[in-house]
């Protein structure tokens, strides 16, 4: 009988998960020092609006994404969230990780009465847009970004 996914709000404690998941997703970013980790995890921590959402399976943490729950004056003052830092432990993938962190995403975005969810792919794996797409997320925005 398959494991079900449990999606949660990151804890402390999953910062060392966290850092695998994420070199998986960027595995030629250099290393962090444990002291910066615990220092950007306070900051993360105390951020009004700022969820990270970890995926478990079988009691692993498997995939991860960073929600970020944005005040907006526009479309009647409701916020919107953005997402970033989706990834998926490469050894679970199409298990159902995926869609159940963006389940949860849904639900949060529902919670806080967002008028949209926004994500932005460079992924290169048309497989992945394929994925983005069956969950209802449409490429209708041009995007552009200025890395430093």
């Amino acid at each position: 009988m398959p494991t079900k996914t449990s999606v949660r709000p990151a804890a402390a404690s999953d910062v060392p998960a966290l850092l695998s998941l994420y070199a998986e997703l960027h595995p030629t970013d250099p290393p962090v020092a444990p002291e910066r980790v615990a220092e950007v995890w306070q900051h993360i921590a105390a951020q009004t609006g700022r969820t990270i959402l970890v995926a478990e399976l079988g009691g692993d943490v498997v995939g991860t994404v960073d929600c970020a729950l944005l005040p907006n004056l526009t479309r009647g003052a409701r916020p919107y969230l953005v997402v970033e830092n989706v990834v998926v432990a490469e050894r679970v993938r199409r298990q159902g990780v995926g869609t159940a962190l963006f389940d949860a995403v849904t639900e949060l975005a529902q919670q806080t009465h967002s008028y949209k969810i926004q994500l932005i792919s460079a992924s290169k794996n048309e497989g992945t847009h394929a994925f983005y797409r069956a969950l209802g997320l449409e490429p209708r925005a041009q995007g552009y970004r200025r890395y430093l």
